[in-house]
């Protein structure tokens, strides 16, 4: 199962993230085009069609939320307590943190999600939920700590209004309770943009991290590396059994706690100028490992059926 699973999912993913890095190295893309391409064109449709066709349930919706929840508190417990006894600087504190909370649910999620599902409605709305909850969490907590606690609170709760992906989900998830049919002249568009998704994410992401210079001389890369890729899984676990989830919905979260770090960390880290090199690093060779960890967490991600 190891070997099928790591040549039919995780490596097809890869090799996108591959050509990513190659289009960057050679050509230069526009990484601030792409990003916007990602995050206000393509993620939106896919959050909102993802919701619009499931069976998610609003029980199921609380279960999810409340999972998301516990997971993430106790992260930031995990990821605090070995920070404090580490002795970093309250800039590193927060870099570290960032670093072990907030994961890559977006353009490298979503595209684990559509391939390992096949697209199945249901495991795409979980994914959709855990993707809002941890865009509100980076965008809030997130920018708040990597300032060191001097943010203004109102510019940052006005930015996260400003994302689209809340409102696709809202509308996606309010038409599907209202069994609303969707005229075929969007959902057609919509299933289109859709199904680039998996691509266009994953070119983008290989062309963001290609830029990050890769070192191996910072301990504090490879404990947060740990705390993402192997405790994060374990809590997830923990709490899939904790709230006896079972099928898609377990899957699908199981395999939402096994994400590297986000991009969105070093974006963070850059432009606040705390602990760029440290935060850029840990992107890199998160998802570098998570070729390995991924594989099995999907393969033990099909035991919970």
């Amino acid at each position: 199962m190891f070997g099928t699973i790591l040549l039919d999912v995780v490596l097809p993913i890869f090799v996108l993230i591959g050509f990513g890095c190659i289009m960057q190295y050679y050509f230069r893309l526009d990484l601030y085009t792409l990003a916007k391409i990602n995050f206000y064109y393509i993620t939106p449709a896919v959050v909102f069609t993802g919701l619009y066709n499931s069976e998610i349930s609003l029980m199921l919706m609380g279960e999810v939320s409340l999972f998301y929840a516990l997971y993430i508190a106790i992260l930031y417990v995990i990821s605090t307590t070995v920070a404090r006894s580490l002795k970093y600087s309250p800039g590193m504190r927060g870099a570290f943190t960032n670093s072990v909370m907030l994961d890559n649910s977006g353009n490298y999620g979503l595209p684990i999600n559509q391939l390992v599902f096949k697209g199945d409605p249901l495991a795409i709305s979980v994914q959709a939920l855990i993707m809002t909850f941890q865009s509100f969490v980076t965008f809030t907590y997130g920018t708040f700590v990597v300032q060191n606690g001097k943010a203004n609170t109102r510019k940052i709760l006005i930015n996260f209004l400003k994302m689209p992906v809340p409102y696709a989900l809202a509308l996606g998830l309010l038409l599907n309770l209202l069994h609303s049919p969707l005229p075929n002249l969007l959902a057609e568009p919509l299933n289109y943009i859709s199904q680039s998704m998996v691509a266009v994410a994953l070119l983008t992401l290989g062309a963001q991290i290609v830029q990050y210079p890769f070192r191996l001389r910072r301990t504090a890369v490879y404990i947060s590396m740990v705390l993402r890729l192997i405790a994060g899984p374990m809590v997830g676990f923990m709490l899939v059994l904790l709230l006896g989830l079972k099928g898609i919905p377990a899957q699908a979260l199981l395999i939402a706690s096994g994400m590297p770090t986000g991009v969105n960390t070093s974006i963070l880290a850059e432009e606040y100028k705390n602990e760029p090199d440290f935060a850029a690093q840990t992107v890199l060779l998160s998802t570098i490992v998570n070729v390995i960890t991924m594989t099995l967490l999907i393969s033990v991600s099909r035991h919970l059926v």
